[in-house]
């Protein structure tokens, strides 16, 4: 059975939880990191799960677990272009 939309952004925001934490208080990751974590494949597949990847770091944003960062600042989610980091929420 082929995975939804849902399950697919579930899994990405799985991937950044546990991505952070095994990194050190303040580190931050990319969504590209959490991307490469949830697919399950040898080539660049991964590329498709960037969009979700970054919907999965706004609806972590929406429940406090995270921050999205630009320049190693807050932004908002919603506004943002351009690369993004991903960290704990402080």
């Amino acid at each position: 059975m082929a995975e939804t939309g849902r399950e697919t952004v579930r899994r990405l925001e799985q991937a950044i939880l546990e991505l952070l934490r095994r990194r050190a208080p303040g580190a931050s990751i990319c969504p590209s990191d959490a991307a490469r974590a949830a697919y399950h494949g040898d080539d660049d597949g991964w590329r498709a799960l960037m969009e979700p990847a970054r919907l999965a770091a706004r609806q972590l944003v929406d429940e406090g677990e995270v921050e999205i960062t630009q320049r190693g600042r807050p932004v908002d989610p919603g506004r943002t272009r351009g690369p993004i980091r991903i960290r704990r929420a402080r």
